[in-house]
C-alpha cells in the first residue's frame, strides 16, 4: 500500500462508493450481508485491493465472492464516474481473515482460561515445601543485642571490631593524626 495521501484519500472514497453500491444497487440474490473492511491502492492509482467480510455460512461467502466479481464492472464504472480519476483503477475482491483470525484468538484465550482453572484448583490443597515467607524477619520472641551478635563476630576473623567499623566508614583505624599525613 502507497502512504501517499491522494492514494489514501482514493482508498477511503472507494471504500464509500463500493459499500453504497453494493446496498444500494446490486440486486444479486447471492450476495449476502457483506461489509467492506479495507481498501489498499496502489501508488500509480491503477489497482485497488479491496477486503471484505460477510456475515454466514461458507456456502454465503462463496456465493458473495461470485456475486462480488460478477458486479466488478459495474462497481468500477460508478467508482470511475464518481471520482473523476482519469485513469479508474481495476478492483479486486480478497475475502478477509479477521474473523478467522478472531475466531482463533478466541479459542487460545478460552484455553488458557481453562489452564489457569486448572492451576487455581490444584493450588486449593497445596501446602508450601518450606516456610510460607522464604525471607528471614526479625521475630518478636528472637530478639537478641547488639553485644552478642558483636561477640560472636568478635573470634572468627581475629580483626578488632572497632577497627573493622572504622574500615567500613572508609576513616580506617583512629591513629590520632587528623586528615593530613606526614605533616
Amino acid at each position: 500500500m502507497n502512504d501517499s495521501p491522494r492514494a489514501l484519500k482514493l482508498a477511503d472514497r472507494i471504500k464509500v462508493i463500493v459499500a453504497t453500491m453494493l446496498d444500494t444497487r446490486v440486486k444479486d440474490p447471492r450476495l449476502g450481508f457483506v461489509t467492506i473492511t479495507d481498501v489498499r491502492v496502489s501508488g500509480d492509482l491503477q489497482h485497488a485491493t479491496l477486503f471484505y467480510t460477510v456475515f454466514g455460512t461458507d456456502e454465503e461467502r462463496e456465493g458473495t465472492g461470485a456475486a462480488l466479481v460478477s458486479a466488478t464492472g459495474m462497481l468500477r464504472r460508478e467508482v470511475g464516474r464518481q471520482t473523476g480519476v482519469r485513469l479508474t483503477p481495476t478492483l479486486e475482491f480478497i475475502a478477509d481473515a479477521i474473523p478467522e483470525n478472531a475466531r482463533v484468538i478466541e479459542d487460545l484465550l478460552s484455553e488458557a482460561r481453562g489452564r489457569d482453572a486448572e492451576l487455581a484448583k490444584s493450588k486449593e490443597g497445596a501446602a508450601y515445601a518450606g516456610d510460607a515467607d522464604p525471607y528471614r524477619v526479625p521475630r518478636e520472641d528472637d530478639e537478641t543485642d547488639e553485644d552478642e551478635i558483636d561477640d560472636e563476630t568478635d573470634g572468627s576473623d581475629g580483626v578488632d571490631d572497632e577497627t573493622a567499623a572504622d574500615r567500613e566508614d572508609g576513616q580506617g583505624p583512629s591513629t590520632g593524626v587528623s586528615g593530613r599525613e606526614g605533616v
